[in-house]
Formats: C-alpha cells, structure tokens, sequence
C-alpha cells in the first residue's frame, strides 16, 4: 500500500510537471510567434497586446494598462508567464457569440457597415483605417460582406500555425536554440562543458572573489514573481587596466624540445578544434610550457590580425581512448600574446590540449559585396598559373600545417594525422618537388596547380580547402588562428608530438571545467541552494562554470548587460543556459574588449522556467 502510494504521488508530482512544461512550451511558441527570441524585451503595450493574443488571451484595455502600468518601459519573457497565469483564455465561441448579436438577418454574415459601426462606436474603439484593414483581411469572398464564422476560425488556426511554426523552427535553426537557450552543441569545447555532477560533500574550491549577491532591480511596478526575485546572483568583479606583462616568470635561454605548430580551427557549427600534443618526459623535471599566435605577417609593424587571440595549453594525465583525464596544470600567466606555465612535472606520458575561450576567434558574418579574390590566371600561352594572392596563402597554409618547423611536409602533416592513400602519397612524391622523401613548399604549390588544371581552371575545390583553412573569399584567414608551442625541460631529453585524438575535445571540456571549479569560490543562487555558480578570475579573462547538484534540468538567464568593455565567448550580452540534472557546464569567458582601458565583469544569472 505504501509502494503504491508512493507510486501515485510520483506519477502526480510527473503529471504536475508535464503541465507546467506544456504551459513554458505555449508560452515560448506564442512569444516566438511574435519575436525572434525569448530573450528579446517586449517595449511597448501593444507589443504586449499582440503577443497575449497569440496565446490565446482577449485582454481589455483595463487589463493592459494593470500590466503596463505609466513608467514601464520593458517587460521581459518571465513577466510575459507571469501573465499569461493571471489572463484566461479566451472561449472558443466568445467571438462567435458577439458576431451573432449584430447579425441582424441572421443569415452567418456581417456587411462592412454594420462591422465600422460596431468597433468605432463601441468598446474599444477603432478607426476608420483599422476597420478597413480588418475587412480587407476577413473578405475573403470579396463580396463586401464578412463571413465571421469562417473569419473566426481563421484567427484560431493562424494563432495555432504561428506557434507550431515558432516551435519548429526553433528546434530547426540551431543558431536560433542558442539564442534563446544559449547552448552550443554537446561538443564544443568553450561553451557547454558538462561534465556528471559531484558528490555534495566535494572540497570547496579556494580563490576569493570579489563577488556581491542583490536583490532583483527591476521596477517594482512590473509583475515579477517572487520565486525570479529570489533565484539571482550578482557577479561584479573589475579588472585594471595597463600592460599584460606578468614580469613573473624569466623565459629559459634554450629549449630543449623542438617547437610544434598547430592551428584553431572554427568549424560550421562554432566549435573550435584542433590538434593535441604528447609530451614524454624520461624523468622528473622542471618544465617551461608557453602557447602564443604564430605571427605569419612579413610586415613587422602589421602584425597577422589572429595575433589578438587567446590561447592556453591544458596538460592531462591520459591516453587517446580514455575520454576522462585529470587535470594536471594549465597555462595561468601571460606575457603579452604569450600564455605560460611553470612547474616540475614527474616522468610519463602527458596530453597537451590547446584552447582558446571563442571571445576572440568567432564566427564572422559573411559580406556578399566582397569582392571574391582571384586564384588562377591564364598565361599568354593558355596555362594555368596560380595569382600572386593565392601563392601567398599557400605558403602561409604550408607554414601552419609544417607542424615541427623542419619546412617539409610528411605524410602526417599534409593529412592533419587522417589515414592517406599510401601509393598516392608516392605518386605526389615522384611528381612534385621533394626533399628527404618529403614535400617542399614547392612541391605544395604545384600540387595546388595540378589540382586547379585538373578542374580546367574551376576553382571551387580550391576554395573548399582555403574555406576550410579558415579564408574568406578576399584570401583572408578570419576564422583559424595559428599557434606555436614551446617546451623547455632542465634536466630531461623530452619529445613531443602532435596527434589527432577522437576523444580529444570531450577531454578538453573536461580540464577546462575542472581548471574553474578547482580555482574558484562557489556561490549558490537564492532559492535554489543546489544551483552554484563557479567564478574564476585569471591574468586575462573571467570564467564561470554552472553547476546543477538537483535532481532535475535548470535554465539559466545571463545578463551581461552591465558589464563594460567586455566580450563573452557567447557572442551575446544576455543568453540563457540549459544545464541537465547533476551536472556541471561552462557558462561563459568574458575578456577585454582593450586591454588598455579598464574593463569590469557585471553578470546576473537567474532561474527561468525550462522549456
């Protein structure tokens, strides 16, 4: 008996859920109807009108002005549910039955004349314009009467499509789920690290921040509900202003492994990858460890513009199968472009992960005016000859994928660590220009060449591998940042090698979690004491990882609004977050718009109904 009443009271407690999940879902498809995103602020009454309506609502005049009362500039999404709960829907037949008393003839049609003499003498008036608008809309016969049956079930069904078609296209339009939930796909490594819960009882991490809880500071005349009040936090931490320099660390005079070379790529969906790095160390040493943009600018003065990117090395304990790994350290300091970490490292085996947080390296909007730059060029003989542009983002493409510096191209190199075709690898030997069995720079100008004559000049296959590269269509590389790593160990003969992980970005987002949580104060939100909130605050940027110790699935709102001379890995100033039950995930790295000016990190993050 007592199992299954427990039972009942669980099925109840899901079926009392389900409800209020079908409620978010109605009410996010009648916002979505009117606006591209949830987190977009209605800003007018009529605004709030229209949008009542299309869940649905019949509100007065009265009513209207009770939610926007004078003073209201803006209410946003929650305020919008927290209404909707007050208004009832409106009754199928209400409209119906109001059409019916100005009926006269009783024959199911109202003339444009009876329909101007109703909603401009009475009610809520209309005007003249207004009433036409509506007729021209509702006359579908075009016989100057309105069939208000048929006009009735119009507004019913095009109320109804309008929220399917929001609802639908924003499970379909992952740039649009991101805007309103703020998750990036499960694999990108600088924006939704999730990682299985803790135990409650874990240690509590050690820097002090500079962190302040408040009380909402919304007007009191809007209707937020107490439970909103009570689930935020206030983050506001300044950073000064001045040089980068850290002046900590003195850089060794020699390296004593080789450089390695590696690239940020961002791909389609915004997910930044990149190749991985083993370090073998024989025996226990001092290491040096720095990571910095590979500056490939012939021009001193001009300098590459990825050279503004942030970069960081993750060094893990691990093997390339297993998808969890324990942190060992990362790259803290800074010196200028360069990132760098100092330590003793015991002998073994250790994975290095590059990462940069995606405030500076993002996807950029593509401009069709730009002038598409030209590849190839006819000689006055009738061949194929590469542009002058195109040679110079070969070499440049070379440099990057030249991983140990040696300017020669292996077969690992010019395949990125992917399995190749042996016997075409040799035949590209025997026809291109090879040193020691590898290709030259040479050698991978005229491999671009064969290619271009093998399409007869079309060179769109060459921009699929430039696009790919990171290029856009004036030959400028704004979506891919190379780097260089350098390792110095004092007492050691270490090696290090770039390999091609598939578990490697799930490893990432692991260390990145970890490297927060380990280093930062926990701060929980009001109201939802198993919702904590980690910040951490480095040389360079801030980091913040959300955590969701309760049994069930959280939406996070982040305000950024406030903050000032800033820029989030997020590309957005207010986002929200979905983080699953008894789990952890990056929220977000802020940095600094000018590292010259001060800049100051002011985030809000509230609990918002889930959808």
């Amino acid at each position: 008996s007592h199992q299954s009443n427990s039972q009942f009271q669980h099925r109840k407690s899901q079926k009392k859920r389900s409800e209020e999940e079908r409620f978010y879902m109605k009410c996010r498809a009648a916002y979505l109807s009117v606006f591209r995103s949830s987190l977009v602020n209605m800003t007018s009454k009529d605004q709030l009108c229209t949008v009542l309506q299309k869940a649905g609502r019949n509100p007065s005049q009265k009513a209207l002005d009770k939610y926007w009362p004078p003073g209201t500039k803006k209410l946003n999404f929650d305020d919008f549910c927290e209404i909707l709960k007050k208004e009832k829907p409106a009754e199928p037949d209400q409209l119906m039955r109001i059409f019916k008393k100005f009926d006269v003839s009783c024959d199911g049609y109202i003339s444009h004349e009876e329909l101007s003499r109703i909603l401009t003498s009475s009610g809520e008036k209309m005007s003249p314009k207004e009433v036409d608008e509506i007729f021209s809309l509702a006359d579908v016969n075009k016989d100057g009467k309105l069939d208000y049956a048929e006009f009735c079930r119009l507004l019913e069904s095009t109320a109804e499509q309008c929220q399917t078609a929001a609802l639908k296209k924003l499970e379909a339009d992952a740039k649009l789920k991101r805007q309103n939930f703020g998750n990036q796909l499960d694999n990108s490594p600088q924006s939704s690290e999730s990682q299985p819960e803790l135990p409650a009882s874990e240690t509590q991490p050690r820097t002090e921040l500079e962190t302040t809880q408040r009380k909402d500071s919304r007007s009191s005349s809007r209707p937020s509900s107490a439970r909103i009040r009570r689930s935020s936090l206030s983050t506001v931490i300044t950073m000064g202003a001045g040089s980068t320099k850290s002046g900590r660390l003195v850089e060794p005079k020699s390296l004593q492994v080789p450089a390695a070379l590696g690239c940020f790529y961002l791909e389609e969906d915004g997910t930044i990858v990149s190749l991985q790095y083993r370090l073998v160390i024989p025996e226990t040493t001092s290491v040096y460890l720095t990571i910095r943009p590979l500056n490939l600018s012939p021009i001193p003065e001009k300098p590459s513009p990825w050279m503004c990117v942030d970069t960081a090395l993750y060094v893990v304990m691990g093997n390339e199968t297993k998808e969890d790994s324990n942190l060992v350290c990362f790259t803290e300091l800074r010196d200028k472009e360069r990132f760098l970490w100092r330590g003793e490292l015991s002998a073994g085996s250790y994975l290095l992960l590059p990462f940069t947080t995606g405030c500076r390296l993002m996807k950029r909007t593509r401009k069709t005016s730009t002038k598409t730059a030209q590849l190839v060029n006819h000689t006055q003989s009738g061949e194929l000859e590469l542009t002058k542009e195109f040679k110079a983002a070969l070499s440049d493409i070379f440099e990057v994928i030249d991983l140990d510096g040696s300017g020669l191209l292996s077969l690992e190199e010019y395949t990125s660590g992917e399995k190749c075709d042996e016997d075409a690898w040799a035949i590209c030997k025997e026809n291109f220009n090879t040193k020691k069995n590898e290709l030259t720079r040479q050698g991978f100008l005229e491999l671009n060449l064969m290619e271009a004559n093998d399409r007869e000049g079309d060179p769109r296959d060459l921009w699929l591998t430039l696009e790919a590269m990171g290029y856009n269509h004036s030959l400028e590389m704004v979506e891919a940042c190379p780097f260089v790593i350098e390792v110095y160990c004092e007492d050691a003969k270490a090696t290090l090698q770039a390999v091609h992980l598939d578990s490697g970005i799930k490893m990432l987002n692991s260390a990145v979690q970890r490297s927060i949580t380990s280093k930062a104060e926990a701060k929980s939100l009001k109201g939802h004491e198993n919702v904590l909130i980690y910040t951490y605050k480095g040389e360079s940027r801030i980091s913040s990882v959300i955590a969701n110790k309760s049994n069930q699935k959280m939406t996070v709102h982040i305000n950024n609004e406030q903050s000032k001379n800033c820029v989030s890995s997020r590309g957005m100033s207010v986002f929200a977050v979905e983080v699953p039950a008894r789990t952890k995930m990056v929220c977000q790295h802020v940095m600094a718009l000018n590292y010259q000016q001060e800049w100051t990190y002011n985030c809000v993050e509230t609990i918002i109904p889930s959808l």
